[in-house]
């Protein structure tokens, strides 16, 4: 495998956690954001990921330091690509912003660069036309936590040539992932498709007044599950959540979906509540409801 240097294109939760996983495993890192608040977020997750690898997943201080160091941060595309082998595209989970991103991309990046996207439930056939060299385009997707929850779903498009496939799949393993490879396309992959219906579902309870948040949770933890699903909806990011309501409502034509939309955005997002990022969400944190000895009582 030929990559050595990485450029991550969103710096969100999730794209933060696969520039530091990445870097954690020796390749060389370039944050990308538009925006200035996205690159200081950024660093303060990797802070906030240093202090999870030392005191959780038994990594040396050495390990942490190197790791930061391998890490490079920056708002101007053109500088972001240079030298780069590999891409990962975490921009926000809207196709307008997406298909735009792709189309600044390719006319700055260099024609043998694999470039992928970490899209939730986007198709890679849904940007082929913004991309300059689709058969170097294909999806990779990572779950939340990646250092725990290591898969990494690889999903191709038609054009995508197989020795990229088998290049992103050597990228996944290289880094910690188990690759997950999907022999078509699938809107949500193989992890989305499982659990998007169950929120989804959790969302359509909550917004028509049927049952409080928390109640969801709670029959969802006394059944035996770990996590409820607006614990889980907290740790993706509610703007995401809210992208992929407003998406689906509209292309479905789904009035439930859009009115789930319309929930978020007047009771979370409008008040600055978008999950574990900003401290709260459905819950506050770092003292969330859930970790209480009598939540499940």
């Amino acid at each position: 495998m030929g990559v050595k240097k990485v450029m991550i294109a969103g710096a969100g939760t999730l794209g933060s956690q696969i520039a530091w996983q990445t870097a954690f495993k020796g390749f060389e890192v370039v944050v990308y954001d538009a925006f200035e608040k996205g690159i200081e977020a950024s660093r303060i997750f990797h802070q906030q990921y240093a202090s999870i690898f030392l005191k959780s997943l038994g990594a040396s201080e050495d390990q942490v330091r190197n790791t930061h160091a391998r890490l490079s941060y920056t708002t101007d595309l053109k500088e972001a690509v240079s030298s780069v082998d590999f891409i990962s595209e975490s921009v926000p989970e809207n196709q307008e912003i997406k298909r735009a991103f792709y189309k600044e991309l390719s006319k700055v990046v260099a024609d043998e660069v694999v470039i992928t996207s970490n899209s939730s439930t986007l198709l890679p056939s849904d940007f082929v036309s913004a991309v300059d060299k689709p058969e170097r385009f294909l999806a990779l997707h990572f779950a939340n936590m990646i250092w725990t929850f290591n898969v990494a779903e690889v999903m191709t498009h038609p054009g995508t040539d197989s020795k990229v496939k088998e290049e992103a799949i050597a990228f996944a393993k290289a880094i910690g992932m188990v690759p997950i490879v999907l022999n078509k396309e699938q809107n949500g992959y193989v992890l989305n498709s499982i659990l998007g219906p169950m929120l989804t579902a959790a969302l359509d309870l909550v917004e028509q007044g049927v049952v409080d948040f928390q109640e969801v949770d709670r029959t969802w933890m006394i059944s035996g599950n770990p996590r409820g699903p607006f614990m889980i909806m907290d740790m993706i990011g509610l703007e995401t959540m809210y992208n992929v309501m407003m998406h689906w409502g509209e292309v479905q034509n789904d009035k439930q979906k859009l009115a789930n939309a319309e929930y978020l955005k007047t009771n979370y997002l409008d008040k600055g509540k978008l999950g574990i990022k900003t401290k709260g969400g459905f819950y506050d944190y770092p003292n969330p409801a859930f970790k209480d000895p009598e939540f499940l009582l």
